[in-house]
């Protein structure tokens, strides 16, 4: 039945493909009287929660339900790993301060924001053992929706609301106590800069995130283009935000300075960028890093980001991060017949992730150390903890194979689901830097 509905679902996917569709706006102005209503921002979110013994940052790479299994893999391991030998010590879990996520590790990312504990019951039935993609496709397939104005994005919206967040909103994660705040990162097509769902990106827009629907922002950091319609947010007139993002800071790099001019059309050229066109986060970052790079560089650094926070910083920085990409088994080199376009496409995308990533990677890892450097001073030094986990650092071949395999979708077996929650747990536990974290603590 999967290969018929697939077949019937790209033939209308292809069908109405070349049909003019506007997207549908969800993003309401910011009242005249506040120049922010909907709080869920970086400072507020993360100044209402009690500060742990070690500040603990996550990010969530994009890969499907892939990523979203190896990662919601990884919280397990963090809820059932103390953070002390003392009795009743909390879990390493309660000490994550942000976790910034991409694609399908936004799902998992977002769901356990909004619903703490009560993931751990409820998002495989939710969402692991959903086959997503073929509910998609039989919701395309609704009569009633060949002469609707509802696009590819909006059915998808729709089918997340339902099944995965049920009709919540930022307005809702800002309710759980403790919470960590979660970036959910998209891209924008129309100026390329990497757009994060907080208050202070749409204050750029004269906007509040506060009645924003959840699964509405997933679908953006999620949504491949050309197989789905950009989500469409509103750029309004009428505000003059005084927001650290756009601040004359002095910066040391041409990226840095980039992404803020990036941000300032937003503000500059109301016009211009009157919409913005958000699409898959991976197009900008894979990782989810460079969301929290971004943001610490452009508020002035890690002392300028702690006094903002009101917050003294603790003497360890731990960033965890969940790398789902994969290593695709090309046989291209062993003939010398020209590839086809698909392979060629394939190959192309890849090669660009991997190097995007490993530039990502180093850039974060050298950042680490100098906002280390930075924050210790004579009497107490701030130690960094970089941890990345990833599939090539399974010692098993046929583990990595296994795991290689499983394509870039929004479907897994009962196999493959079990054996990325357990390869998530069991690629922290061992992971050196984590042991010596555990050490040191």
């Amino acid at each position: 039945m999967k290969p018929l509905l697939w077949v019937m679902g790209l033939s209308y996917m292809l069908l109405i493909g070349g049909c003019t569709t506007y997207g549908a706006i969800s993003n309401p102005k910011t009242p005249e009287s506040a120049a922010t209503t909907g709080d869920y921002s970086i400072t507020s979110t993360i100044r209402q929660k009690e500060p742990g013994k070690i500040t603990l940052l996550l990010s969530f790479s994009g890969g499907g339900s892939r990523a979203a299994a190896l990662s919601y893999g990884v919280l397990k391991a963090l809820r059932d790993i103390p953070s002390s030998l003392e009795k009743g010590a909390p879990s390493l879990l309660s000490e994550v301060d942000l976790i910034s996520a991409v694609s399908g590790g936004s799902f998992t990312a977002a769901y356990y924001a909004l619903n703490g504990a009560a993931t751990f019951q409820n998002f495989e039935p939710d969402f692991l053992n959903q086959d997503i993609e073929d509910n998609l496709i039989t919701k395309l397939l609704y009569p009633s929706l060949w002469f609707s104005d509802l696009g590819r994005t909006d059915v998808a919206t729709q089918l997340y609301e339902e099944s995965v967040f049920k009709g919540a909103t930022f307005g809702d994660l800002k309710k759980r106590k403790n919470a960590p705040l979660v970036l959910i990162n998209a891209s924008d097509l129309s100026n390329g800069v990497r757009f994060s769902f907080v208050q202070e990106y749409f204050d750029l827009l004269c906007s509040d995130l506060s009645s924003y629907p959840i699964a509405r922002a997933v679908t953006a950091s999620s949504s491949v283009p050309i197989l789905f319609n950009p989500v469409v947010v509103e750029n309004y007139k009428g505000c003059k935000p005084d927001n650290l993002l756009i601040k004359d800071t002095p910066l040391h790099s041409r990226q840095l300075e980039e992404t803020r001019q990036g941000l300032l059309t937003y503000v500059r050229e109301k016009r211009r960028h009157r919409y913005l066109h958000l699409v898959d986060g991976g197009i900008t970052d894979n990782l989810g890093l460079r969301a929290i790079y971004d943001f610490m560089e452009l508020a002035g650094g890690p002392k300028a980001m702690t006094k903002l926070l009101n917050r003294t910083p603790s003497d360890k920085l731990v960033v965890i991060v969940v790398n789902a990409s994969t290593q695709s088994a090309s046989d291209m080199g062993r003939s010398n017949l020209n590839p086809s376009i698909e392979t060629s496409l394939n190959a192309m995308t890849d090669i660009q992730l991997h190097r995007y990533n490993a530039t990502t990677l180093e850039l974060f890892d050298q950042a680490m150390q100098t906002w280390s450097s930075q924050l210790s001073t004579k009497y107490r030094k701030v130690t960094p903890y970089f941890i990345e986990l990833n599939f090539k650092q399974l010692e098993n071949e046929s583990q990595r194979q296994f795991f290689n395999a499983i394509p870039t979708g929004f479907y897994l077996t009962e196999e493959q689901k079990q054996q990325l929650i357990k390869a998530g747990g069991e690629l922290l536990k061992e992971h050196p830097k984590l042991r010596q974290l555990l050490q040191d603590l």
